[in-house]
């Protein structure tokens, strides 16, 4: 299907192959494909379990392959992905290669996780993963993108739904963790995926056209923790679940990523709400909400 044309150049055109699909290529060292790669690597636990356990409404799977050869790269797409219990990867090549030779078209090879780039599942009709695929789409206008979701055959490409793991490796993790704690109404984790200090030192560095001491911030982020305490003990804490979620990031700095989160509800309903978070001690938290 056309979804495995879908390979890395130096430049964002269209190479043509006789007798093969067009080739759409995205620049390696831009932000959007980083991210997208990046993603894929931190959301590869989920593709594994559907492979293990496919739910009956996915009918496809395709994992995407950095592929080296005497200094050349390529990220090839292959068919019929399988895992051994070490965790490596197996799948057949499903394009002939461009810029490397070392593998061909129709041959089954073995990656480890260090070397996917993407992963994609059909999932009634909607992608699920596919994050270069997004890449890419979001790269191209016009003509050209009518004629690239023509070639998906299709397929729904909306904003997706991620699978970060619920921890503070992350900070999308971060604000999943946190959702997890409201949605088993625990609040003593509800506050371990907060920092109340540094909300604090976001909020008066807004607000405050003044000098801002460490007293005034300790005396706010006292006021903030009690008042999420309180909020949380009268009003009950928000429900996720049933909610398909996607995340998108905006990097202010190493330490402080904007994440905005698209929530789908059963009924059809979508939202969409920015978080501030920030890596503390080499854990990510979330801060408030960003107007």
């Amino acid at each position: 299907m056309g979804l495995l044309n879908r390979l890395f150049g130096k430049k964002e055109t269209v190479r043509k192959r006789e007798g093969n699909p067009d080739v759409y290529n995205a620049a390696n060292d831009n932000d959007r494909m980083n991210w997208g790669m990046e993603k894929a690597k931190l959301t590869l636990h989920y593709f594994e379990a559907c492979i293990a356990n496919p739910k009956k409404d996915q009918h496809y799977f395709s994992i995407k392959a950095r592929i080296e050869d005497t200094g050349k790269i390529e990220h090839i797409w292959l068919m019929e992905p399988s895992f051994d219990t070490d965790g490596n990867i197996f799948g057949v090549v499903g394009n002939e290669p461009i810029d490397v030779k070392n593998v061909r078209i129709n041959e089954k090879i073995g990656i480890t996780a260090n070397e996917v780039s993407d992963w994609m599942i059909i999932e009634n009709g909607r992608l699920i993963g596919g994050y270069t695929i997004r890449a890419i789409r979001d790269g191209i206008r016009g003509n050209e993108l009518a004629n690239f979701d023509k070639s998906l055959g299709g397929m729904l490409v909306d904003e997706g739904e991620d699978y970060f793991l619920p921890n503070l490796d992350t900070p999308e993790g971060a604000i999943l963790a946190l959702e997890n704690a409201y949605d088993h109404d625990d609040l003593e984790t509800a506050m371990s995926c907060k920092d109340f200090h540094k909300e604090a030192e976001f909020m008066l560095k807004k607000a405050v056209k003044m000098e801002i001491d460490e007293e005034l911030i300790a005396s706010t982020s006292e006021l903030l923790r009690l008042s999420f305490i309180k909020n949380m003990q009268e009003h009950g804490m928000p429900k996720f679940n049933g909610i398909k979620r996607a995340f998108k990031r905006q990097n202010v700095s190493e330490e402080n990523y904007i994440i905005t989160e698209i929530c789908h509800y059963p009924d059809g309903g979508k939202s969409e709400q920015k978080f501030n978070t920030y890596k503390i001690d080499n854990q990510w938290k979330v801060l408030g909400l960003e107007d």
